[in-house]
């Protein structure tokens, strides 16, 4: 069974950089630039969600925060991502799992989709 991916970022360059890798590799991939759309999950949640720290005016970390206190959703495991690597400590006290910085290489990016998903 296909893993699903679900990327929330509001850069569509990054999000069709990252669908096409993940789809070249055989995840499914969903994607959104939003972070609401995270909020309103109710069923059909991902194996993975990829999340960026700064989505016009949100912070991925409070959307994190919140994820990780439902006690459905919590389960989902959460790799941050950002430009700023001096981001990785506040992603991980917001509950994310992992960190993964901008620009990233394909090689990184799928060794820990692999770890997680």
């Amino acid at each position: 069974m296909k893993k699903t991916i679900l990327i929330a970022d509001d850069d569509p360059a990054i999000l069709e950089s990252i669908r096409l890798i993940l789809e070249e590799f055989g995840y499914t991939v969903d994607s959104t630039s939003d972070g609401q759309t995270i909020d309103k999950m109710e069923k059909g949640f991902p194996d993975l969600l990829l999340l960026d720290i700064w989505m016009s005016g949100q912070d991925g970390r409070e959307i994190c925060k919140h994820l990780k206190k439902d006690v459905i959703k919590k389960a989902i495991p959460v790799i941050m991502i950002s430009a700023s690597r001096d981001s990785k400590q506040s992603t991980i006290d917001a509950g994310a799992d992992d960190f993964l910085a901008k620009p990233f290489e394909m090689d990184a990016l799928l060794e820990k989709v692999a770890k997680w998903a």
